[in-house]
Formats: C-alpha cells, structure tokens, sequence
C-alpha cells in the first residue's frame, strides 16, 4: 500500500503557494503522493500543474473534482495540460459530489451514476483520442483539442455506492474514498469494485482510501477531536450509508488515532482490506497543534515503503 497526503478535507488555511511548498516537502520526506479536495479554497488543478514544475517524482491526484459543474470537454483540456505540467504524474479523481451542494448551484442531481459512467466515457475518449464524438443520454457531443504531447492519465471514481462502484470498476482506474471504514472496505467496496473490474476484462482497479489520522497519547480524547472535526461529513447521505456499512457510529471512528505503534497498526488493517493507496489527512490533537501535526507526518513518513 502506498502512502500520500490528502488536504481538503478540512480548511488548510494555507495560499496556493504555501500548498505548492507542503508538496515540496512531502515529495522530501518520501510520501508516494499526494492529494487535494476540490473544495472551497485553490483551484487544486491549477496548484498541481504550479507544484509539478517544483518536484520530480511525487503523484498529485485530485480526490476529487466534481462532475456536474465542469463540462468534460473542459476538465478532459485541462487535465490534459496538468498531465503534461506534471510530466505525466496526474491522477484525475472526479465524482458527483453530493445532492445538497450541487441543487443549491441551480443544477440537477439525477441519475448520478448514469451521469459518471458517460463523463469518464467522454474523458477517456478525449484524454487517449484529443477528441469524441459521443451520443449518450447526459451528454450528446463532437469535440476535440489539439496538444502537442498531451498523453493519458488515470482517470477514478468516488464510488462508494453499490451501482458507482459497478460504474467505477467497468470504465473507470478504480475508486477513491472517503469515510469508509476498514469493515466496510473488506465486505463492501473492494469485492464489488473488483468483481465489476473483472466482469469486463479489466485490470485490477486501484482502491484509494483516506483516512484521518493523529498521533496522541490519549487516543480517547483525539477520537472525540476526530469525531467534532469531521462531523459534518456523517450528515451526508453517500457517507452515512458507507459508515453504515462499517457499523461505525460517525466520522470519528473511521480515524486511525493514537500513539505511534496503534496508528500504524490501524493503517496496516487499512492495506489488510484492500487498500492500494492510503491518502492520510493529518489532523492536530492535544494542546499543541503544530507539534501533534509533526509527530503525524514523521510517523506516516516513516511508514512508507512498510505496508
């Protein structure tokens, strides 16, 4: 299992520069990639084509872009500019987001695995063709781009529902989750997206899983922490029903806290179901907050290359 960073999740706080450097420094330290929320702070395709012109090695992925408010025309040519930016090391994670968020932009939310089978349809056609000519039933278009260079890139699913994971597995690199816990991973999304993958003559798909992480010595106490910092996220129908299917109260367990030794235990379980890729996000506990995000990232960099 490969280990990268994921930020987004929560306010970073942080100006596109200042995220251009935490890339930096993660692709110093070792970390496989590393991962960004199209959330409410950069365009994190624009960091990712700044941050690959200052690194060499490291992945940067987007977990993930949502779908109903970029056509796929658009995103296929911007990603296919990030992909040559970054010297082919973009991963493009994209998904539909959630109901609430998008209904309140004025747009529908119908059929939304529907809608993403045909958009990585669409995406694929343009990132290995520069162009498409597609009759679907969300997306009815003839376009294409011209970019000297322009090659493929990986193309993932948040799927954590049974027909998106289907979706993801038949057309799709493989799924990139959130709020699914290790239960869940094992009995729920590795067997069906797999099984789908499978079906249709695919290579094993990827399984990118983030997880909040915090080293503590009261892992009580940073379990509360992990459960108040990412509340909001058990109110959401597509991540209720996956904790659900953990049997996970709420947010907070699905984070793997604690001292050094137990946090590396609850990751290996991490790999244990299935994970391909774990993308950490780093969170603080304690009463110092700068010294509990240290004592997590020394300990995640240690662990690479373990799993």
């Amino acid at each position: 299992m490969k280990l990268g960073l994921f930020v987004g999740a929560t306010a970073t706080g942080r100006t596109v520069n200042e995220q251009v450097e935490d890339i930096i420094d993660a692709e110093r330290r070792g970390f496989n990639s590393y991962w960004f929320a199209q959330t409410g702070e950069t365009d994190v395709l624009t960091t990712i084509a700044l941050a690959g012109r200052e690194t060499d090695r490291i992945e940067l992925g987007t977990g993930v872009i949502p779908t109903y408010t970029r056509h796929p025309n658009v995103l296929a040519q911007q990603a296919a500019t990030v992909n040559q930016a970054t010297n082919g090391r973009l991963v493009l994670g994209i998904g539909p987001s959630h109901q609430p968020g998008v209904e309140r932009l004025g747009l529908s939310y119908d059929r939304p695995a529907r809608h993403i089978r045909e958009y990585v349809e669409v995406l694929r056609a343009m990132s290995t063709e520069g162009q498409v000519d597609y009759e679907g039933e969300y997306f009815k278009m003839a376009a294409g781009f011209r970019l000297a260079g322009a090659a493929p890139y990986p193309i993932m699913i948040s799927a954590l529902a049974p027909l998106m994971l289907k979706v993801a597995g038949e057309v799709s690199d493989g799924t990139i989750t959130w709020m699914a816990g290790v239960t869940a991973l094992r009995q729920h999304v590795v067997p069906r997206l797999t099984e789908a993958a499978s079906g249709v003559g695919r290579p094993a798909p990827r399984v990118v899983v983030g997880v909040p992480v915090s080293v503590s010595d009261d892992q009580d106490s940073a379990r509360v922490v992990a459960g108040e910092t990412f509340q909001g996220y058990g109110n959401l129908v597509n991540y209720r029903r996956v904790l659900d299917r953990g049997e996970l109260g709420g947010p907070g367990d699905v984070a793997a806290v604690g001292p050094e030794s137990e946090v590396a235990d609850q990751l290996a379980a991490y790999a244990a179901a299935g994970a391909t890729d774990l993308m950490a996000v780093v969170f603080p506990t304690g009463d110092n907050a700068e010294t509990s995000k240290q004592r997590t990232i020394e300990l995640l960099q240690g662990l690479v290359g373990k799993y």
